[in-house]
């Protein structure tokens, strides 16, 4: 049991959530390659770390490689999440689940209410992901990806109950 603490520790002492950086992208477009079809380019990262100032980006980084990553724009009261992925080679590890906690813990600090998300109508492993934080289908966006036409599910959660919810879990 002590051995089993100490590798957790271990762990966690090599892997960290952190802001995304510019020398980042270059293994961060590694990620996004071995996890979409359609992935966004060097240029479509620099633009959203540099210009774009809604933008806000994570990273987890194991033993000095990112090994997943997740965007966010904040624009008035709301987040939009515009992408979380893992590299196939950390996926199976919650890593997922903990950059959306990370996005979601940034966004009520930023003082967002809402936060939004598209999801691909097929990806019921997300859509699991994103109601155990109380995201619920709001709509759904025709034709929404461009590499087969598949349509988006729309969801939103309510970060203000999600922070009840979970001080009311935590004091239990």
């Amino acid at each position: 049991m002590k051995e089993m603490k100490r590798d957790q520790a271990e762990l966690q002492a090599v892997t960290y959530v952190r802001g995304m950086e510019i020398t980042d992208v270059e293994q961060v477009i590694q990620v996004e390659h071995a996890s979409f079809t359609v992935p966004w380019t060097n240029d479509a990262f620099h633009n959203e770390l540099t210009t774009n100032l809604f933008a806000r980006y994570i990273v987890i980084e194991h033993e000095g490689r990112i090994a997943g990553y997740a965007g966010m724009w904040t624009i008035l009261d709301e987040a939009h999440v515009t992408n979380i992925a893992v590299h196939p080679d950390f996926r199976r590890r919650g890593w997922g689940e903990w950059l959306l906690r990370e996005l979601i813990a940034r966004a009520i600090a930023l003082g967002m209410v809402k936060m939004t998300l598209e999801v691909r109508v097929t990806n019921l492993t997300a859509q699991q992901l994103y109601r155990k934080f109380k995201f619920e289908p709001a709509g759904v966006r025709k034709g929404y990806y461009s590499d087969n036409q598949e349509d988006a599910l729309i969801m939103w959660t309510d970060l203000q109950q999600l922070c009840s919810i979970q001080s009311e879990v935590g004091e239990s």
